[in-house]
């Protein structure tokens, strides 16, 4: 069969094709560059505990240790005054999962991609073709071909195509799918640096600094990164007004100088040019040496693309969304799209796959990105524009003030920033519980990440074991005491080992001591991106089915296109698919991933459909997606 086309050799692109090689389904890489990525000290990645821990798996944890750094704790201050200081729980190997956060990991986006390279080019299934501009895209029943233009100009077939290509993506202009939204909903200066501060190894928010000469702004962050660097971010008024060099610098040293101790300005003594490495003075506080590395400008866009699959077309990262404002991490959602898309990928190349099983990539994504878009929107106007009556009206009684909010997005709490749950996934089984939930954690919410042990007798983390089949996880108290040999043949195992031979698709069983909220002889059943399908009282070999079943999206047929099925006009289950093109000739040969470059390539009919634009949650209709109306803005990409 022909591999996965990915075009866009970003983190995300990159990151879904390891994940596909993992599962056994080759990939091509489609990357327009030479495939030298830029050294961008300010450019940073900020990732939560799921994204990193999928990274790590994916061969790039040594990366994620050297080049990353985690934070010892987040503090928030306003004015002079320390609001929060939340302490994130410390690093141990055997450490059990607690209620203390734990720290996300910040690194230079250039060292994550190069990692990603680096782990790429080990891979036999999986192929990175520089110099490769896509200029066309084609589908028919079978397959997909891309042209590309370049040094290595050709068509490819592919089984698949999936587009990584960025927020100007070609592959979603070429199947004319809209991406409205808003444009600059936040803009930052931003500046890397080497210096020391007074909190090492904690990341910093400040609100309403003290002003000297000006001040640096509103708000001001600084992040800590690997090797004595720092990000610093200062949030920018609105408008499009030029940040020149001395006034960035003047921002520098008005933010250094504020976390110094007071001191009072030598006489005759000038400003040192601070970003030589010397102390100067600024004023009336001393201004700690520093090395400037990198600079830029962040603005912060807010746009979601109407459709997500169009055929055997998908889009993923930037492509399909863009988001950023109030802490929250755009490189952070397309991890979890590449996770999500390439399970399901998987099953689809090696089994075939129903239309549900690839409709519920748009369903759960598109749906919890638009979420995080709408939550953004309703707290953009109480965080920015100060007026305490608002707060009063909107929030009546509230004990969250703008500070908790601001943390939520940047420490992935809350709507803001919390991992997805996906609560409405079309992949849910038909399985009721009488007596509740049998875990704190809620059907398609991210398991927590306990301790579990392996069929082999090692004990990892639960997240380690993720990204090939289901996990079936027993709660069983004690096992930790038992010779492997013996509890492998006792209790529940047996008739549990018999079940889980039987089921329709991968599944590894795993054992642990206790999980949240789950009593002893629990099973929990996990799909491959981390999320809970649910949890059984017990072994019971027929709900372990319908889950399995469920996960899979239903019976499958026999290949890739299998399943497929017209849906009538108005079918509320047609919302956010489109039907598959016909095509209008027959298919080139899957005998190579690589077609000559022909002017006889298939043609497709393609007939997309307009999905339905997602049901609001509780608030204010959002202005990136709302309901029953058109876009606030439809600016061209």
């Amino acid at each position: 069969m022909d591999p996965v086309i990915v075009v866009g050799a970003g983190p995300v692109g990159l990151s879904l094709a390891l994940a596909l090689a993992r599962l056994g389904v080759p990939s091509v890489v489609l990357d327009e560059t030479e495939g030298q990525e830029d050294t961008r000290p300010a450019r940073t990645a900020v990732l939560r505990p799921d994204t990193a821990a999928f990274v790590g798996r994916l061969g790039c944890a040594d990366a994620l240790e050297s080049a990353g750094t985690r934070w010892a704790a987040w503090r928030i201050m306003r004015r002079r005054r320390l609001v929060e200081r939340v302490a994130f729980a410390a690093r141990t190997p055997d450490d059990a999962a607690g209620r203390a956060p734990v720290s996300p990991v910040h690194l230079p986006q250039h060292a994550l991609t190069r990692a990603l390279r680096a782990a790429l080019a080990h891979e036999k299934l999986a192929e990175i073709v520089t110099d490769s501009r896509l200029v066309d895209v084609e589908q028919d029943e079978h397959g997909v071909s891309a042209h590309t233009r370049g040094t290595n100009g050709t068509w490819w077939r592919g089984s698949y195509l999936v587009g990584c290509d960025g927020p100007r993506s070609t592959v979603r202009k070429l199947l004319d799918i809209r991406f409205p939204g808003r444009t600059a909903v936040e803009r930052h200066a931003v500046a890397a640096l080497r210096c020391e501060l007074p909190w090492p190894g904690e990341a910093l928010l400040h609100r309403s600094p003290p002003r000297h000469g000006g001040g640096p702004g509103p708000e001001v962050s600084a992040r800590p990164l690997a090797d004595g660097l720092w990000r610093l971010d200062w949030l920018l008024p609105p408008g499009r007004e030029l940040v020149t060099p001395d006034a960035l610098v003047a921002r520098i040293r008005d933010s250094l100088a504020g976390w110094t101790t007071e001191s009072p300005a030598e006489p005759g003594t000038a400003a040192g040019p601070g970003e030589d490495g010397t102390r100067g003075h600024g004023h009336g506080r001393l201004v700690p040496p520093y090395e400037l590395l990198d600079t830029g400008v962040h603005t912060v866009h807010h746009r979601l693309a109407r459709c997500w699959r169009q055929g055997r077309a998908f889009l993923a990262g930037d492509a399909a969304h863009l988001l950023g404002a109030l802490g929250t991490q755009g490189l952070d959602e397309g991890l979890r799209d590449a996770e999500n898309l390439a399970w399901k990928l998987g099953l689809a190349w090696h089994h075939g796959a129903s239309e549900l099983l690839l409709d519920s990539y748009q369903a759960e994504r598109r749906g919890a990105v638009a979420a995080r878009l709408r939550a953004a929107d309703q707290a953009l106007p109480l965080l920015r524009d100060g007026r305490s009556a608002r707060w009063r009206t909107v929030l009546p009684g509230a004990a969250r003030g703008r500070s908790t909010l601001l943390t939520d997005g940047h420490l992935g709490r809350g709507p803001l920033g919390a991992p997805p749950v996906y609560a409405r996934t079309p992949l849910a089984p038909p399985v009721e519980h009488a007596d509740g939930p049998l875990a704190e954690t809620l059907p398609g919410a991210p398991v927590t990440d306990v301790a579990v042990t392996a069929s082999d007798g090692s004990v990892v983390r639960l997240r380690d074991r993720l990204g090939g089949g289901l996990l079936v996880v027993l709660v069983a108290p004690g096992t930790t005491v038992w010779d492997r040999r013996h509890w492998r043949s006792a209790g529940l195992m047996p008739s549990l080992t018999s079940a889980v031979d039987g089921l329709p698709m991968p599944a590894e069983i795993l054992v642990t001591e206790s999980y949240p909220g789950a009593a002893a002889h629990t099973v929990l059943v996990v799909r491959p991106d981390g999320h809970l399908v649910t949890a059984l009282a017990g072994v019971r070999p027929a709900e372990l089915t319908a889950c399995a079943e469920a996960v899979r999206g239903g019976a499958h047929g026999h290949g890739p296109g299998a399943g497929r099925r017209a849906r009538p006009a108005g079918d509320p289950e047609a919302s956010g698919t489109s039907q598959v093109p016909q095509a209008s000739q027959t298919s080139q040969s899957s005998q190579s991933s690589q077609a000559p470059q022909s002017s006889q390539a298939p043609q497709a009919q393609q007939a997309p459909q307009s999905p339905q634009t997602p049901q609001a949650s509780e608030g204010e209709p959002s202005a990136v997606d709302p309901v029953g109306s058109s876009m606030l803005h439809s600016e061209s990409d």
